[in-house]
């Protein structure tokens, strides 16, 4: 009896021992990022941040090209503009931390159906509440960004990217406190 619980406890460190020493996943080209839905417990690992981002810029992007058109207050359109401006520029250093990190990480190249859908109903948002439905979903998106850049600045696992998590936070906060103060204002 002894002899068998012996066998079984060497057993049972080996896998612990295993389990312990196995090395993290990396990022392959041929990772889908999408192939899972990040949750925040695993929004540390770099594609899912990332994908998550550049769909964040995609977004504001796209929403704000909407907004040049269809917004006829110049404070709607000035901050349009300057997400276009801002949003273009963090996809930018978005590819450049993660050519910086070494990992090959494919960034979605089309909005997913949710983000998709959004563009759509503010293109076909009634014209009195547009301004409104915009800074509605410019609060909402940058603070989500903002939330998305905070916990892969304090628990990322890429530091390259997670640099510009760090770096790209105070700018998203200014963003969303802009956005705020714009959407106070159309009350």
């Amino acid at each position: 009896m002894t002899r068998k619980l012996l066998i079984a406890g060497c057993a049972v460190l080996a896998l612990s021992a295993a389990a312990c020493s196995k090395k993290p996943e990396t990022a392959t080209p041929d990772a889908n990022p999408a192939a899972t839905v990040p949750t925040p417990a695993n929004e540390a690992a770099a594609p899912d941040f990332a994908t998550k981002a550049a769909i964040s810029d995609m977004f504001e992007i796209a929403a704000s090209k909407v907004a040049l058109e269809r917004s006829t207050n110049k404070e709607v359109k000035a901050f349009a503009q300057m997400m276009i401006d801002a949003h273009t520029a963090s996809t930018a250093d978005l590819k450049a931390a993660i050519a910086a990190s070494g990992l090959t990480i494919p960034l979605p190249e089309a909005l997913p159906q949710d983000k998709a859908d959004a563009v759509a109903d503010l293109q076909k948002a009634d014209a009195k509440d547009f301004d409104k439905k915009f800074m509605d979903a410019q609060v909402d998106g940058h603070q989500a960004a903002l939330d998305l850049m905070g916990r892969y600045g304090q628990d990322g696992t890429v530091q390259a990217i997670k640099d510009f998590a760090l770096k790209t936070g105070p700018v998203v906060q200014t963003h969303l406190d802009k956005a705020k103060a714009i959407k106070d204002a159309l009350k």
